[in-house]
C-alpha cells in the first residue's frame, strides 16, 4: 500500500485511537452510530482500519473541533473524495463531493448540514472566505463575515461559512502543515465580530448563563459563537474566557447564581470532568450543560447534558 508496514494489514481500533488522542470506545462509537470505522477484515472477525479510513477519521475530527455536529461531520468525510482526505496540495476550493441538501433556517433553527453551502450563492461565498483567508485579506475577511452575520445571523452563518471553511483549513493543514497562519488570523477575525454582538437588551434571563472554558483548554472560538448566539436569542450570558480554573468558576456560581452553566472541552487532555464534583450547588439550582468533542463522556455527572452543535447548545440554554 505505500505506507508503514503496521499499513498492511490494517490498524486496531487501540492504534488509531492512540493516533488521534480519543478513546477507544469513542471510535467504536463513530462507528456504530455514523458508520465511519474499519473497513477491512484481519484473520478471525477483527476489523482493522485502512489509511483511507483514518483519513476520513481525521477529516471527521478536525469538522468537530471546529465545531461541527458529530454526525454531519461523519457524513460530510464519508462524501469526501481523495483531495478533500489529505492528499497533499488539496485546496480549500476544491469542493467535498456531494453534499447532503441544505436545510431550512427558519423559527425552529435547523443545521445547515456540513458542506452544505457548496453550490450556489453560499457555495460562492465559502470559496470567496476562503479565498480571502488563504490570502490573509483581513479586510475581505471581515467584510464577508460582517455581512454573513449581518444577513443569516450567527448560528446559520456559523454553520453554513464558518465552520466548512474552518473544517477545509483543518484538512489543509493536515495535508501540508501549513496554513497555521491562516488559521490563526481567521479565528482572530471570526473572534471580533462574535465578541462585537450586542447583548441583548431586554434579556429574558433574570440569572445569567455562565460560559466557560475547560481548565487548561485554550480553543474558545466555539464559545464565543455560542455567546453570540444566546445574545441574538434574548439571553444574557456572562462568558468567563479560556482556561478557566474549576475554583474560579466556582466562585462565579456563588456570585451569580446562574440559570445555566455551559463548559466546553476541546481535546481529551482537558476532558476530565472530576473536578465538576466542586462546582457549588444553588437554590435555584443551575443546569449543567456540557459540549465539545473532549470529554470523558462515561465519567460525566449524571445531571450535565452533553450538547453535540451549536443549535442543541442554544436550545438547552434558553431560558
Amino acid at each position: 500500500m505505500g505506507g508503514p508496514p503496521e499499513w498492511e494489514a490494517g490498524l486496531s481500533v487501540g492504534a488509531v485511537a492512540r493516533r488521534l488522542g480519543v478513546a477507544a470506545s469513542t471510535l467504536r462509537t463513530w462507528d456504530r452510530r455514523y458508520g465511519i470505522g474499519p473497513s477491512r477484515r484481519s484473520t478471525g472477525t477483527h476489523r482493522r482500519y485502512t489509511p483511507a479510513d483514518v483519513a476520513r477519521l481525521e477529516v471527521m475530527q478536525r469538522l468537530l473541533l471546529a465545531g461541527a455536529p458529530p454526525g454531519e461531520a461523519a457524513r460530510a468525510a464519508l462524501e469526501a473524495p481523495g483531495a478533500e482526505l489529505g492528499a497533499p496540495g488539496a485546496g480549500l476550493e476544491a469542493p467535498p463531493g456531494e453534499p447532503p441538501s441544505p436545510r431550512g433556517h427558519g423559527a425552529g433553527g435547523n443545521r445547515v448540514p456540513v458542506g452544505a453551502a457548496t453550490r450556489g450563492p453560499e457555495g460562492a461565498e465559502v470559496r470567496g472566505l476562503a479565498r480571502a483567508a488563504m490570502a490573509l485579506d483581513a479586510p475581505a475577511m471581515s467584510d464577508a463575515v460582517r455581512t454573513a452575520l449581518a444577513r443569516d445571523g450567527v448560528t446559520r452563518a456559523w454553520n453554513g461559512l464558518f465552520v466548512p471553511v474552518l473544517g477545509g483549513i483543518g484538512r489543509k493543514h493536515a495535508a501540508t502543515g501549513d496554513c497555521v497562519d491562516v488559521e490563526h488570523l481567521l479565528s482572530s477575525v471570526l473572534l471580533g465580530h462574535l465578541a462585537g454582538v450586542p447583548p441583548p437588551v431586554r434579556p429574558r434571563n433574570a440569572r445569567p448563563v455562565l460560559l466557560a472554558c475547560a481548565p487548561e483548554e485554550q480553543h474558545s472560538l466555539p464559545v464565543y459563537a455560542l455567546a453570540a448566539a444566546l445574545a441574538e436569542a434574548d439571553v444574557a450570558v456572562a462568558f468567563l474566557g479560556a482556561r478557566v480554573p474549576a475554583r474560579a468558576l466556582a466562585a462565579a456560581v456563588r456570585r451569580t447564581g446562574p440559570v445555566a452553566v455551559f463548559v466546553w472541552s476541546r481535546i481529551a487532555e482537558t476532558g476530565d470532568p472530576a473536578w465538576f464534583g466542586a462546582l457549588p450547588a444553588s437554590r435555584p439550582p443551575y443546569r449543567l450543560v456540557v459540549g465539545g468533542p473532549g470529554w470523558a463522556r462515561d465519567r460525566l455527572p449524571a445531571a450535565a447534558v452533553q450538547v453535540a452543535s451549536l443549535d442543541e447548545a442554544v436550545a438547552e440554554l434558553r431560558p
